[in-house]
């Protein structure tokens, strides 16, 4: 199979990169700058071939656009939209609106620009899925504890964004999932973390391998359970 992983140069998207390629899967990897990327090319190094770590930066479409070219005429199998950031964690009084647009550009836009680019590559394979990696944290039945705007709301509009997705590509047969990866010890995470990086992958990617084209449209933890939206 050919993956590609946005957002691939740290925490899960690069476990995401090494197991697929320890699994013997092809890897196109999109990262913002390819030169900084030292973990992804030792990878790639024992890969034979089977990785490219390629430029995307998922707020920009000019990027966006020519990721999509950089890939060629190649079949996408899976598409991991994982790329995103956390944004400020701010009061309501004190937010920096600036910080709340970036968020929802990188957390929600990015993942449309990225899934819109490459629907020609994901239209090649009959296992056609996509896999937005979204966060407990959109969900609005479960917000009980308020704050973090831009991270919330960016993510609560992914969600909507995956559903609309799996509704309008049914015919087509595609699987579009919103995942939840857990709280995981990444940059973004944080060292207290419950979940290590390894754990939350190797779950991850079984959770990819068995989910079927009944099941789009869901907002899943990464065991399978349903999170309410």
């Amino acid at each position: 199979m050919r993956i590609v992983i946005t957002g691939a140069n740290r925490g899960i998207g690069l476990e995401l990169a090494r197991r697929y390629l320890e699994r013997g899967d092809h890897v196109d990897a999109g990262v913002r700058n390819p030169a900084a990327a030292s973990e992804l090319a030792a990878l790639g190094q024992a890969a034979s071939g089977r990785l490219r770590v390629l430029a995307c930066d998922v707020e920009d479409d000019a990027s966006v656009r020519a990721f999509a070219a950089a890939l060629g005429d190649v079949t996408v199998d899976v598409l991991f939209n994982n790329a995103g950031v956390m944004g400020k964690w701010l009061s309501l009084a004190d937010l920096d609106f600036e910080d709340v647009l970036r968020t929802f550009n990188t957390n929600t836009v990015g993942t449309l620009r990225v899934t819109s680019a490459l629907l020609p590559h994901l239209r090649r394979s009959t296992t056609r899925k996509i896999v937005n990696m979204s966060s407990r944290m959109g969900s609005i039945a479960d917000n009980t504890s308020g704050g973090a705007y831009a991270y919330r709301t960016s993510k609560a509009a992914l969600n909507m964004a995956s559903k609309t997705m799996a509704v309008d590509l049914r015919d087509e047969h595609f699987t579009v999932i919103a995942l939840h990866p857990d709280w995981v010890k990444t940059d973004m995470g944080g060292p207290e973390a419950p979940m290590t990086v390894e754990d939350a992958v190797a779950g991850i990617l079984a959770l990819v391998d068995r989910i079927s084209r009944t099941e789009s449209g869901g907002f899943y933890h990464f065991r399978g359970d349903t999170i309410p939206w």
